[in-house]
């Protein structure tokens, strides 16, 4: 990677900062090569804050760290693109983005993340865990029930039962992907690729 920190008198390139899972841009920052290269060799966010004149590393007094799961550059190799997974909230004022709340949008893969813990983790009271240790077969009858479920609302005016059923579909779904060993991702590769 061979970034143009010489390109402004302050040697200081932007950083957007977005969500691994969801896509959601997160935040702005600058780097210097500096806080760049700690950046990488550490695999949590640092900056360099113009305020503090100095390094910051995000999450340092809160505690809400941004973890590194890929760095990218523009075309012009001026600014940086940094992938996250973030611990907690990442704004100061609380908000989930420092450009809002946390949207909808994306938000499976999180869910997608959340089953993934629940079945590894093992846990007892989970009715996801639960669905996952009565087999595959289970799972894949509750599927097609919550699809037959979504026809027969489709039938119907109310939006609202509609988009519950839609959303079990989904949720089992996703278990199904997970027993299957699968992710999210191959699926979307398999359109993107029937797309071309």
């Amino acid at each position: 990677m061979n970034i143009n920190f010489n390109k402004n008198n302050d040697n200081l390139v932007p950083v957007i900062i977005q969500d691994d899972r969801t896509l959601q841009v997160l935040m702005l920052g600058y780097m210097n090569e500096e806080a760049f290269n700690k950046t990488k060799e550490e695999g949590i966010v640092t900056f360099f804050s113009r305020s503090k004149n100095r390094l910051w590393t995000k999450g340092e007094e809160s505690g809400n760290f941004l973890t590194v799961k890929s760095i990218e550059t523009d075309c012009d190799n001026d600014t940086i693109l940094i992938k996250v997974i973030p611990k907690n909230t990442v704004c100061h004022t609380g908000s989930f983005s420092c450009f809002g709340e946390k949207a909808p949008k994306g938000f499976l893969y999180e869910l997608e993340e959340k089953i993934s813990q629940r079945i590894d983790g093992r846990f007892e009271n989970s009715y996801t865990y639960s669905l996952y240790q009565k087999g595959i077969n289970k799972m894949a009858q509750k599927v097609g029930e919550e699809a037959v479920e979504l026809v027969i609302e489709a039938k119907d005016n109310n939006d609202d039962l509609f988009k519950n059923e839609a959303a079990d579909l989904l949720y089992h779904f996703l278990i199904l992907l997970k027993a299957k060993n699968l992710q999210l991702e191959n699926i979307e590769e398999i359109l993107l690729d029937r797309n071309k």
